[in-house]
């Protein structure tokens, strides 16, 4: 066995700056190439998505017609809710649909740009630390990873998030580089930003950085401390002037704060997107206890719309596996024997210092989110693949450039055949998808193992060890890319829409929620949702069971309300302040993104918001600030809340009236009282 290389590699493996032989016209074509690839990648057909989810796409909608909607992410252009994220994310979109119009392309491309942008990023933090290839590779897998070709065309915060933390991480490496403060503050600033599109998943990426940072950051000790105290300062000055804002925003003037029992955006903050996605306690954003509502951990069919099972496997299980759980023990290899190939290195050597952040960067957010007990979606792991790719791209180049070396040959044998059999379990879970493709990852795997085992390795100087290693690195982007790549094709190809949109050929987790489990108006599981009064646990009639099952599946899945409804409601829209009211944004977006007018979503998303209260809406309704009522959307609303309540009393005092399979009332026909 081959020693340790110690600290600085030769000069055929580059640290910071590449070697000339990487640094030609082909590398540049190379990166030119991942770039418009990825465009074409995400670009392509992407008016299928539609206006991928009614929820945000709503927002977005309101905020091209209401500027103080646009500034506090209001739900409707009525402002009378905000979506359940601060509004950073949809300041774009918003912009857009103001200036090109309500579409799917002014909603969809600024996702697709910042999926393009994020690759670009990861090719040049890899390439700067290994070179070129690590970051052609690291490029590539991040694109053609399937829960990125999900949500770099779709329109939730998470695209903008990712794209944030890559920049703060961009600035990480310089800051481990040269040390200046000026690089902490941007890192800082950048996710003080970032935490205004999706408030505490931000943090997750600041015990790596500060880590990092105080173990290999080039100052003295007490230097790295005020670094890092100004990063925070940044962070809190980048994300604190907009909750000020809100905060001090007298309450009467501005739409609630979605999420929240009391209005509050602090409450947000620690409370539903905080605490409550780590606990399970989400009360308000979710329907709330005491309603029958799912919860959302668990094995059941309320755990399957919000990922399944908690534990240390969750990244690989049937909901999340085929999102990012490709290459993730290869990622955490490879970085390892990136690391231990630095030796006896400076303690400031920049290529450790990087592949430990996005080690840990790794590391802490796929623990986090394989044990969070609340809402937990698969598309949550978009936030993981930038530290896959890195560790991918500089341990994969890392460790083939130095595979002479037994103990990193044994590793890269190892790290091959996990992935050929993670490839194999995630392929044959859709079987009836490509079949004959987990066939071909398998034979691949066990050529790259044998080759990995009995080659001789050269350098690569003679045209037949050019050759031989050329075939092995192809062998070895099958067995890592085409499952991922197959997903990708598929995702892109078929229309995703909906709050529940996974990438891939997998199932739909509504189908858990399919007729004929639990018996007549129960959910599955034996759940028993509310009836049409509200009251808690009271089993619906099979007509309320069919109207709550249809607005379950249009709110999930995007599906556009019928013509009918909405020719009706707009008849006179332009008269009303909100064109209808409908329990829950889920409910209520579809509609308002078929009238391009208000449409009030009572209880916020889920129907479990206090929000307005009625009073307030008995108020709206003898102003004529609301046309009509639209029934059926309260599935998951309390039994004792103010949805329900609202529900109630527009039943008792006015008729209803059905139209293809939807239940609406007229609350400004004054002979139906």
């Amino acid at each position: 066995m081959t020693a340790v290389a110690p600290a600085p590699p030769a000069e055929s493996e580059p640290t910071t700056d590449t070697a000339p032989a990487e640094n030609g016209l082909a590398h540049r074509v190379a990166f030119v190439a991942l770039l418009v690839g990825t465009a074409v990648l995400y670009l392509w057909n992407l008016g299928i998505n539609r206006y991928a989810n009614d929820f945000y796409a709503a927002a977005e909608q309101a905020g091209s017609q209401s500027w103080k909607a646009w500034f506090f992410g209001a739900s409707d252009a009525g402002n009378s809710i905000t979506v359940d994220k601060p509004p950073v994310s949809l300041w774009i979109s918003g912009i857009a649909v103001r200036v090109f119009g309500l579409n799917s392309w002014s909603i969809l491309v600024p996702q697709a740009l910042m999926g393009v942008a994020s690759v670009a990023l990861v090719y040049l933090i890899a390439r700067r630390i290994a070179g070129p290839n690590a970051g052609l590779l690291a490029g590539v897998v991040l694109a053609l990873t399937p829960v990125a070709a999900l949500m770099f065309r779709f329109n939730n915060p998470d695209a903008l998030l990712v794209l944030l933390l890559l920049a703060a991480a961009w600035a990480t490496i310089n800051i481990l580089d040269d040390g200046r403060v000026r690089w902490a503050v941007l890192a800082g600033g950048l996710i003080g930003i970032a935490f205004l599109t999706k408030q505490l998943q931000a943090l997750l990426i600041v015990p790596a950085i500060g880590v990092a940072y105080l173990a290999f950051g080039p100052p003295a000790w007490k230097t790295r401390i005020v670094h890092l105290l100004a990063a925070a300062a940044a962070m809190v000055v980048g994300a604190g002037w907009w909750v000020l804002a809100v905060s001090l925003w007298p309450k009467g003037s501005r739409p609630y704060i979605g999420g929240t029992e009391h209005n509050s955006i602090i409450e947000l903050t620690i409370g539903y997107n905080g605490f409550g996605r780590l606990t399970g306690n989400e009360a308000s954003g979710l329907g709330g206890g005491g309603g029958g509502g799912p919860r959302p951990g668990g094995d059941g069919p309320a755990g399957a719309l919000f990922g399944g099972q908690t534990g240390i496997l969750r990244m690989f299980s049937n909901l999340v596996g085929g999102q990012v759980g490709w290459l993730i023990p290869a990622a955490l290899i490879l970085g390892v024997v990136a690391i231990a190939l630095r030796g006896r290195a400076p303690r400031t050597d920049l290529e450790r210092s990087t592949v430990v952040f996005a080690w840990l960067w790794l590391l802490s957010n796929g623990v986090l989110m394989s044990y969070m007990a609340g809402i937990f979606h698969p598309y949550y792991t978009l936030a993981l693949v930038p530290p896959i790719a890195l560790l991918v791209g500089i341990g994969g180049v890392r460790s083939w450039r130095a595979r002479e070396t037994l103990w990193v040959r044994a590793a890269l044998i190892v790290s091959a055949a996990i992935t050929g059999y993670l490839a194999w379990v995630i392929l044959d879970r859709t079987s009836d998808f490509q079949s004959w493709l987990r066939w071909v990852v398998v034979v691949a795997t066990a050529v790259l193992v044998l080759a990995l085992v009995v080659e001789k390795f050269t350098n690569g100087t003679s045209a037949t060890g050019r050759a031989t290693n050329r075939a092995i690195v192809a062998v070895a982007v099958i067995v890592g890319l085409a499952g991922p790549t197959a997903y990708t094709i598929n995702t892109i190809a078929t229309s995703r829409t909906g709050g529940l949109a996974s990438a891939g050929p997998q199932r739909s987790p509504l189908d858990a929620f399919g007729s004929g489990r639990g018996g007549p108006g129960r959910m599955p599981g034996g759940a028993t949702p509310p009836g049409a009064n509200g009251s808690p646990g009271q089993t619906m009639n099979p007509a309320e069971m069919a109207a709550a099952a249809t607005a379950l599946r249009r709110s999930f899945t995007g599906e556009a309300p019928p013509r009918a409804v909405t020719d009706l409601i707009g008849r006179d829209a332009q008269n009303h302040r909100w064109a209808a009211a409908a329990v829950s944004a889920l409910s209520a977006s579809g509609y308002q993104l078929a009238l391009e007018r208000p449409v009030m979503p009572v209880g916020g998303f889920s129907g479990g918001d206090p929000s307005p209260t009625l009073a307030q809406f008995q108020r709206y309704v003898a102003q004529g600030d609301i046309g009509w009522f639209i029934g059926g959307g309260g599935f998951m609303m309390r039994g004792n809340g103010t949805a329900a309540q609202i529900a109630a009393w527009v039943e008792k005092n006015y008729r209803a009236q059905t139209i293809d399979g939807v239940t609406v009332y007229n609350l400004q026909d004054s002979s139906t009282r």
